[in-house]
C-alpha cells in the first residue's frame, strides 16, 4: 500500500477524487484509493464534534483526539494491508498521526508528559505487532497560507478556530518526518517519498492534474515492480 500524506487543507483529498474519476484515462494501473475517515472524529455526538473541541480547547482534548484516530487508522492499515491489490492509495496514516500531529500536541503543550508516554504505548505496540510497513509515501507539499486560505473556503465544519501558527507546526512536522526522517523509526527511513507541489491548483488545472497522476503512477509501478523482482530473487535464493 501507498500513503498520501499533506498538511490540513493540502488536497489530499481533492487529489483522491480526481485519481478516482479518471482512471480510464490512465496507461498505468488503476490505483485504489481509500479516504481518510474523517467524519469518525468530525461526527457528533451527544452534541458534540471531537474534532471541533480539539480546536477550540487543545490541552483538553489533544489525547482524546489522537488516541481515537490512532485506532481509527490502525483498524483501516489492518484491513487494507491484507488485500491483494498492491496500487492502493490511502489517505493519512497511523504513522503521521504520531509524527505531526500526536507529535506537535506534546510539544506544543496540548499532551501532558504522561499522555505522551501512554500513546506512544500504543502506538509502539499496534505497529510491532499490527502494521506493516507501506511501500511509499506521497507528499503533498503546501504552504501553510495555502492551507489556511483553502480551510476557510472549504467552511468544513469543526475547522473554524485552526490558526496559522497550528499549520506551520504540523507543516514542519510532516518535513521532519518526510523530508529529513527526523527521529522516525527504521524501517520508515527507507520508505520512498515521492513530492508534489500542492501549492499549484490541480483541481482547477486538468494538464496539471494529469501530470501528477504520471508521477504517482510510475511512482507506484517502479516500486511494485521493484518489490516484484526481489522477492522473485529471494524465493529462487531459497530453492
Amino acid at each position: 500500500m501507498f500513503i498520501l500524506e499533506g498538511n490540513i487543507g493540502a488536497g489530499k483529498t481533492t487529489l483522491l477524487n480526481k485519481i478516482q474519476a479518471s482512471q480510464h484515462q490512465s496507461s498505468f494501473p488503476a490505483i485504489e484509493v481509500v479516504f481518510e475517515p474523517v467524519n469518525s472524529w468530525h461526527k457528533q455526538e451527544a452534541g458534540q464534534s471531537l474534532l471541533g473541541n480539539f480546536y477550540a480547547d487543545i490541552p483538553r482534548w489533544a489525547y482524546t483526539l489522537e488516541t481515537y484516530a490512532m485506532a481509527c487508522r490502525v483498524k483501516e492499515h489492518i484491513a487494507e494491508q491484507e488485500k491483494s491489490n498492491p496500487y492502493k492509495l490511502i489517505e493519512r496514516s497511523i504513522y503521521s498521526g504520531h509524527y505531526c500531529f500526536a507529535h506537535n500536541s506534546f510539544r506544543s503543550g496540548g499532551m501532558s508528559s504522561i499522555e505522551w508516554q501512554v500513546y506512544n504505548a500504543w502506538y509502539n505496540f499496534l505497529l510491532r505487532n499490527k502494521c506493516r510497513t507501506p511501500h511509499g509515501f506521497i507528499y503533498l507539499k503546501s504552504d501553510p497560507e495555502v492551507c489556511l486560505e483553502r480551510i476557510k473556503k472549504r467552511n468544513r465544519a469543526g475547522e473554524s478556530n485552526i490558526s496559522l501558527d497550528y499549520l506551520r507546526n504540523i507543516n514542519r512536522a510532516h518535513d521532519d518526518f518526510l523530508l529529513d526522517k527526523k527521529d522516525v523509526s527504521g524501517d520508515l527511513r527507507t520508505v520512498p517519498v515521492l513530492i508534489l507541489d500542492a501549492n499549484q491548483s490541480f483541481d482547477r488545472d486538468e494538464n496539471l492534474f494529469t501530470q501528477y497522476r504520471g508521477h504517482i503512477g510510475a511512482f507506484m509501478q517502479d516500486i511494485c515492480q521493484t518489490r516484484a523482482q526481489t522477492n522473485s530473487w529471494q524465493q529462487n535464493v531459497c530453492l
